[in-house]
Parts: C-alpha cells; sequence; structure tokens
C-alpha cells in the first residue's frame, strides 16, 4: 500500500476541521461540503474526526493513485495559493495554471470545483505518468 496522503497534514488540517479541510484532503467532498455549511455539525463531528483521521488516510492511500506528483504538495498549493493556478503547474496542466493566474482562480469557481476533485485530478496524472 502507498502512502499517497499525510496524517501529520490531516490533523493540522483537522484545526481547521469545522471548515472541512481535513475531508476534503482525503477524498471526502460530500462531508467536506457539510462540516464547511455547519462548522464540522456544531463541532461534534469536528471532535469524532479527531479519531477517524487515521481510517480516513488508510482510506485515501487505497483509494488514490501514488506517483510522481504528491498530494501534500498539490494540496498545500491549492489551499494557499489556489488562485493563482500553482497547483494546476504543479500537476503540469500548465494552461489552465495561467488562466487561473489570470482570473484570480476562474473567479474561484475553479478553486472550489478543485477542492471536490484535486485528489482525482492527481491519482489521474500519476496514472498517466506511469504508463508513459
Amino acid at each position: 500500500m502507498q502512502d499517497t496522503h499525510s496524517k501529520l497534514i490531516g490533523y493540522l488540517l483537522w484545526i481547521f476541521g469545522f471548515t472541512g479541510a481535513h475531508r476534503f484532503y482525503y477524498g471526502k467532498p460530500v462531508t467536506g461540503t457539510i462540516w464547511f455549511f455547519t462548522l464540522g455539525l456544531l463541532g461534534i463531528g469536528w471532535l469524532i474526526d479527531l479519531f477517524l483521521i487515521p481510517s480516513m488516510d488508510r482510506e485515501a492511500d487505497l483509494r488514490f493513485q501514488g506517483g510522481e506528483i504528491d498530494y501534500t504538495v498539490a494540496w498545500l498549493l491549492l489551499t494557499f495559493l489556489g488562485v493563482f493556478g500553482l497547483h494546476r503547474m504543479y500537476m503540469g496542466k500548465w494552461l489552465t495554471g495561467i488562466l487561473y493566474l489570470c482570473t484570480f482562480g476562474f473567479f474561484l469557481i475553479g478553486i472550489l470545483v478543485d477542492f471536490w476533485t484535486l485528489n482525482d485530478q492527481v491519482s489521474m496524472q500519476n496514472q498517466e505518468r506511469r504508463r508513459a
């Protein structure tokens, strides 16, 4: 089994878990969105997640394809510099990266879409690079 996601990053994101950040990181966009709008199910789900992070990490490691592109780097770039498109450039998606840079992350809508799909994007890029 590959270690595609970091428990340390998961726990650091858990600190802001009432926003659902750790759930997005581990590939759970639906519950990440619910956590975002309910402040981690009013803090209760957020506290429970403290104990669920190891299992979320294992599930992500099994589900997503490891490889040349590191999930943690991609997530940190998206979270802190997403409006500049650096996460897309890191994955080799230069055209959309430059478009993000010029349009403030497609007017933030692209950033929201990437929060939902980044794990799958990285997994597909790693799979394509493995084939090449």
